[in-house]
């Protein structure tokens, strides 16, 4: 185990200086390198170190999470659509129904490459690693909300920033409670894939 400061410095490189870095230009390639770099670092050291394994959870109650997942769900569809009627009517539903094949491939693509590997470091490596250095709960969630939204600094959205801080409530609340990765990237790939359905992709940096 190592010691308080060497997870706080840990901590400060991997969830405010390299997310800020990700967002100055500099190349691709580099970033690549540096993400990849990463990514296997936070693996090895929940495997190795803090011998996490990734499972489904202790018991999850799949129905009681489906239905509060559910009337979440109702809530950001009405909200959502609204949005996007009075901002940018012609983009409602649009890959949907014009992009069908686009649409199931991005779905598919999003949920298993981008939100599963986001679950493993903000919610299960975070809360594995890190809850040690915060002596309140509420405060420990807040800022997961707080760095998942630093984490999508490189859209240079506002939109992003108050949406994935959202979210990233939402998801750390959800694997509070239930300690499940599986559970969480369920959540975050129904709400995520839903924006995308809705017509917030190309507000949202997918590719439309």
């Amino acid at each position: 185990m190592q010691s308080i400061y060497y997870k706080g410095i840990e901590f400060f490189i991997i969830f405010i200086m390299l997310p800020i870095s990700f967002a100055v230009r500099y190349d691709v390639r580099v970033k690549a390198v540096i993400g990849i770099v990463g990514f296997l670092y936070i693996l090895f050291v929940l495997l190795k170190i803090e011998r996490k394994k990734i499972k489904i959870g202790p018991n999850p109650n799949w129905k009681l999470f489906f239905r509060q997942t559910l009337v979440k769900l109702l809530g950001i569809m009405l909200a959502t659509i609204l949005f996007v009627w009075y901002t940018h009517k012609e983009d409602l539903f649009v890959v949907l129904l014009t992009k069908p094949k686009l649409w199931l491939f991005i779905l598919f693509f999003y949920s298993v490459f981008s939100v599963y590997p986001q679950e493993l470091i903000y919610r299960t490596f975070y809360f594995q690693r890190y809850q040690s250095l915060f002596k309140s709960n509420a405060l420990f969630i807040f800022v997961n909300a707080i760095v998942f939204s630093l984490g999508h600094l490189f859209f240079g959205s506002t939109l992003v920033m108050v949406l994935t801080f959202l979210g990233g409530l939402l998801f750390a609340i959800t694997y509070n409670k239930t300690q499940s990765t599986l559970l969480v990237t369920i959540e975050h790939a129904i709400y995520g894939c839903w924006l995308f359905t809705v017509g917030m992709g190309s507000m949202l940096g997918f590719p439309v």
